[in-house]
């Protein structure tokens, strides 16, 4: 692929966790790549808000052999970014997962097929096993999620839930930042270039092609190859490139908060605490730093979606929202506290039309997209990269992947990972949770 008439072999937009580990992957296979990003370093977009959390439920074969492929980078972070950072290394807090699941026993039953079938470990707890295991916690069935104004947020649980899974591999990264630091790094010792405060203003073509990309500046970078990894900006610079009608699955911003909130009383949540994900309350937990619990919604209907200009949005935590959430956390967690101070992040989701990811070529030859993102692919940076990598090697060599999809097999668990599945033309994905679960 090398041509010295170009700047590069490959123009990588954002460098984010995704565009960071796909210029890892393809600066060790012998390719120049830049990484480009208007932000003023490695991870400094959205990811740098991102959980991070490390997980394996979904509901289809391609998401949890994905995730549980993805997951191996992390416990091998060391031996994967394979140079020296002088900011140190990320830390993968291994602490598992909770999946509260309850009365939805077809998505219960999914998970478990799907887990069985690839020997990923779990336990499956019933209502007694769980009051031993987080005494501080309440596992009433008080589902479906509501808000506060809606009486039936306050009906009395008449059951307990059915159960949960628990998922003793999974976690979470303390400092998603760091995590794409690293992989500059390792990048770099590969050859790989990163250029920040650069603002891409148009996707240049010749002869039917990609061909590199214009900048604010005035000056352009050319390469045969455009990968689009641009995270909420993705569906801007798609239109630059021509190719946002020819999709028939769009991506849009929408914009998301968190909420920091102190431990229960008496509960060392850092240490004692774990990875949550509960479609009974509709929100997803782990501990944050100074004894904190990390509160996310899973955007549920009922709180209405607000879809932003990535660049101008509001940033600060919405009261209700807010409110909501943690009382909606409470019924999980009785002891949680509602704090005066709303305390938080806001940023944003690239959410997909069915909250699944897109990795794929595009209308455009040369163009790629690793794009629709949403907050929940943040675990699959390190299979994100080998499979960017592997697409963009069998389509430049002349394969037609919207006819024979390209297949990946993972190199830590030796799983086939159907790229097909995240094809820009597929129909949308009736298996899909349509939330932040994927």
């Amino acid at each position: 692929m090398t041509d010295t008439t170009h700047d590069a072999d490959v123009i990588i937009i954002g460098a984010g966790v995704l565009g960071c580990a796909i210029a890892l992957e393809m600066s060790r296979r012998g390719i120049r790549t830049i990484n480009v990003d208007k932000a003023s370093a490695a991870g400094a977009g959205s990811t740098i808000n991102s959980c991070a959390i490390i997980r394996f439920t979904y509901s289809t074969h391609v998401g949890v052999a994905m995730s549980w492929e993805g997951g191996q980078y992390w416990k091998n972070w060391a031996d994967y970014i394979g140079a020296e950072d002088e900011k140190g290394l990320i830390e993968f807090h291994d602490v598992g997962q909770l999946n509260v699941f309850a009365d939805e026993a077809e998505r219960l039953d999914r998970v478990q097929q799907l887990w069985d079938e690839m020997d990923i470990p779990y336990e499956q707890l019933d209502a007694d096993e769980l009051a031993e295991r987080f005494p501080f916690m309440d596992f009433g069935w008080y589902g479906p999620p509501t808000r506060p104004d809606d009486p039936a947020f306050w009906k009395e649980a008449e059951q307990q839930v059915r159960g949960a899974l628990w998922s003793p591999d999974a976690g979470y990264i303390s400092d998603p930042q760091l995590s794409c630091h690293n992989l500059q790094r390792g990048a770099e010792a590969e050859g790989g270039e990163f250029r920040f405060n650069t603002e891409v203003t148009a996707i240049l073509q010749e002869a039917g092609r990609a061909a590199g990309v214009e900048l604010a500046d005035g000056s352009s970078l050319r390469a045969p190859v455009v990968i689009n990894v641009a995270g909420p900006h993705s569906s801007i610079i798609n239109k630059m490139a021509g190719v946002y009608d020819e999709m028939n699955i769009k991506t849009n911003a929408l914009r998301h908060e968190v909420h920091h909130v102190p431990s229960p009383e008496g509960v060392d949540f850092m240490n004692a605490g774990t990875v949550g994900a509960d479609d009974d309350i509709g929100f997803y937990f782990r501990p944050e730093v100074g004894n904190n619990v990390l509160l996310g919604s899973v955007d549920l209907e009922c709180d209405g979606r607000e879809y932003v200009d990535p660049d101008d949005y509001d940033t600060t935590i919405d009261r209700d929202q807010w409110h909501a959430q943690v009382l909606r956390a409470q019924r999980r967690m009785p002891e949680l506290g509602m704090p005066h101070e709303a305390r938080g992040i806001v940023d944003l989701y690239d959410q997909s039309d069915d909250w699944l990811p897109i990795y794929d070529r595009t209308a455009l030859d040369g163009f790629y997209v690793a794009i629709g993102t949403s907050g929940n692919q943040y675990k699959n940076a390190g299979s994100v990269g080998q499979a960017m990598a592997d697409l963009i090697d069998a389509v430049e060599a002349g394969h037609d992947h919207d006819a024979e999809p390209v297949q990946v097999t993972g190199r830590y668990t030796g799983l086939t990972i159907d790229l097909g599945a995240y094809s820009r033309n597929r129909d949308i994905n009736a298996d899909s949770s349509m939330s932040v679960h994927g």
